[in-house]
């Protein structure tokens, strides 16, 4: 291999990583500078703001409230973008995750098994009502031709309303004082927290490792299976897939279930690490929360993670803006203005990568570089 071939293949190395490094960098600077503005025309110094939301985050207790946000952030965000890898829009999410914690609550108070079978098989009855809430829209995209768009949101609207019918004292609710819930799951169907945070006696929840392990289950499923592959070349291009042999239906129908499976997991943390039941105040909105991290972190497990971190941080760091006289409806904006940064800088960084190739082979070309080393270097 001659010297000049390897410095350009370590050059084409370094600039692929100062170009995947410079889309976050670009984003956040992007985000912090719009932000700051509009801190300044509401009369607010963008830096003792932002010093305020990292003081109190230092606060032990904070800490484990970011992190318990963040692992139920992050198995929304997984459950949205393996549709997302197969150009599937998931925007069902929210429907799936609470008719499944609702159903499985229901089922966990009405068992008494030992612990771990009994997580175990709450667990399982909130993944099988995810899938199964998922598969009608599958279903209707594969048979029908029906938007996957169109009918995850309309079933969101059929979950409220299921959900609402179930939880009544006639079916699987009871009466609490002035709430209205399933029968609490019992001792043996709480998962044990976690002391990861010293100075405090609260507890991470200990489905963080499950989060963790889903994480490690996509991006072994997504790249190194042939499920992974099919669905990558599916979402790459239908027209492809078929030619190679792909059953583009069966791969619709099978990722829509699973990102449901995954979704009927999003309520989990919660329900049995906290409320162990199912209520009027159990948390609401979690998948949409899920789209936007999932387009913050690029669908990458990792990437993700990152942007759960920072969506729960911002969540739960914004209650010490409104001490300080700074409308905490900042936060907001701050959410907003990232997940668009970061769709706007990863948009530009492909288009200068892209632009960058072209100068490249045009380059090769006029020097009349052999088509043998330019298959070599790519």
């Amino acid at each position: 291999m001659s010297s000049s071939f390897t410095d350009r293949l370590l050059g084409r190395v370094r600039l692929g990583g100062v170009l995947a490094l410079a889309a976050p960098v670009l984003a956040i600077v992007f985000a912090g500078v719009i932000t700051s503005i509009i801190l300044l025309l509401n009369g607010n110094q963008p830096l003792p703001t932002f010093g305020l939301l990292l003081d109190f985050s230092a606060n032990p207790q904070v800490q484990v409230t970011i992190l318990n946000g963040a692992t139920t952030y992050y198995i929304s965000a997984l459950a949205v973008a393996i549709g997302f890898r197969m150009n599937l829009f998931n925007i069902g999410v929210d429907g799936q995750y609470r008719l499944a914690a609702l159903i499985a609550a229901a089922v966990g108070g009405a068992l008494t098994l030992p612990g771990p079978l009994q997580i175990g098989v709450i667990m399982l009855v909130a993944v099988l009502v995810g899938g199964l809430w998922a598969s009608i829209a599958a279903v209707l995209k594969t048979a029908r031709g029906v938007s996957e768009v169109i009918s995850t949101i309309m079933l969101n609207a059929i979950a409220t309303g299921l959900g609402a019918w179930l939880l009544t004292p006639e079916r699987l609710a009871v009466l609490s004082g002035n709430n209205i819930g399933t029968k609490p799951i019992g001792p043996s169907g709480h998962f044990p927290g976690i002391a990861l945070i010293a100075g405090t006696q609260a507890k991470v929840f200990g489905m963080i490792i499950v989060a963790a392990v889903l994480g490690v289950a996509y991006h072994v499923l997504l790249n190194r299976t042939r499920f992974g592959f099919d669905l990558r070349a599916t979402g790459g291009s239908e027209t492809a897939a078929v030619a190679s042999g792909i059953n583009v239906k069966k791969m619709v129908l099978y990722t829509m279930i699973l990102s449901g499976a995954v979704a009927g997991l999003v309520g989990i943390p919660q329900l049995l690490g906290a409320s162990y039941s199912y209520s009027l105040d159990f948390p609401a909105g979690l998948g949409f929360t899920g789209i936007a991290i999932a387009l913050m972190g690029r669908n990458n497990p990792v990437g993700i993670a990152v942007g759960a971190l920072l969506w729960s941080f911002l969540d739960n760091s914004n209650d010490i803006l409104d001490f300080n006289g700074i409308p905490k409806e900042i936060v907001t904006i701050m959410q907003g203005t990232i997940v668009l940064s970061v769709i706007i800088a990863y948009e530009l960084v492909h288009r200068y990568r892209a632009a960058a190739e072209q100068r490249r082979v045009s380059r090769q070309l006029s020097t009349g570089t052999p088509a043998q080393a330019q298959g070599a270097a790519a």
